[in-house]
């Protein structure tokens, strides 16, 4: 569980390396609780990514023999077959059904305990993390026997790249649905805001309210929070969301000349010993960083900018 967290973070500030929030983190001893305060499109993201994550290392530790409560996918047994042919199970099938239960078992229990909006939508959230890395499953198959034409095929079922994980959720990320709580007759339930829009599926990603102003420093409570763009690398040529003008949000940019110490002039010693001296080179950065929060001007159209 402490490895999903890890990954969760790590695949977070991947997906959002060039976003005005990079999915920087408070504290990364504190995992659960809270992820930010808000229900944002920022914290049904972060949510479903640390749900995807557990789910993923439990499941890939069982395989591997690291956890004594479980091993490999034993409903994965007998003779099956695809559009290749008949295959025979074998090998270690990740036991991702196991993986998914204690990953609703650590994530989804202070949701539980809250009954409440946010809750309903975190749990959504959570369940769509983990579906998603039950999608990408992959098949692989090992042949036996002395000819080309594979008379038997040995195959067993494993997680694909957590990668694709995140990408997919990225994507549910930048589509995600805003929705409305209303109370049923026996449960609360997701509506969306516009009533001619589908209704939200298993694997999309759910959220309640805007996203708050990610140009400045905000200490919001939870693993994930926001530390503005200020002092961000952006690319200068960019007309994207990584480019300076919108990274930056309208505060300008500076151009550095940075001093950097590298090892040099190596040499091989014998045995067994590399020995280097330190260089030290100053270079022109061709990409710029983001001004201080400080030098944004306080006239409406710069306000309108970091919006």
């Amino acid at each position: 569980v402490r490895d999903g967290a890890q990954t969760a973070i790590s695949e977070c500030q991947f997906q959002f390396k060039n976003d005005r929030w990079n999915c920087s983190t408070a504290d990364k001893r504190q995992v659960f609780g809270k992820v930010l305060q808000r229900g944002s499109r920022e914290a049904a993201f972060a949510h479903a990514i640390t749900s995807a994550a557990v789910t993923y290392e439990v499941t890939r530790a069982c395989s591997r023999g690291h956890l004594i409560e479980c091993s490999c996918d034993g409903r994965k047994r007998g003779s099956s077959k695809d559009n290749t042919g008949k295959f025979e199970w074998g090998g270690c099938s990740d036991d991702v059904q196991f993986g998914m239960s204690v990953a609703e078992e650590f994530i989804d229990a202070n949701e539980i305990a809250q009954h409440d909006g946010r809750a309903i939508m975190n749990l959504h959230n959570n369940r769509a993390g983990r579906k998603t890395v039950k999608a990408f499953k992959k098949r692989k198959c090992k042949c036996h026997g002395a000819t080309d034409t594979c008379p038997l095929r040995t195959c067993w079922e494993e997680l694909d790249e957590f990668r694709l994980t995140g990408n997919y959720l990225k994507r549910k990320y930048d589509g995600a649905v805003r929705v409305t709580v209303r109370q049923g007759s026996r449960e609360m339930t997701l509506h969306t805001t516009v009533s001619s829009h589908k209704p939200p599926t298993k694997r999309d990603l759910v959220y309640l309210e805007d996203s708050p102003n990610y140009c400045i420093r905000s200490e919001a409570t939870g693993i994930f929070r926001s530390l503005g763009t200020s002092g961000r690398e952006c690319n200068l040529t960019s007309k994207g969301i990584d480019g300076c003008a919108l990274l930056c949000c309208g505060r300008g940019h500076d151009t550095s000349r940075v001093t950097r110490t590298r090892k040099c002039n190596c040499r091989f010693h014998f045995c067994c010993e590399i020995r280097c001296k330190l260089c030290t080179e100053t270079l022109d950065l061709k990409c710029v960083f983001c001004r201080p929060h400080q030098e944004l001007g306080h006239n409406r159209n710069h306000r309108e900018v970091a919006k």
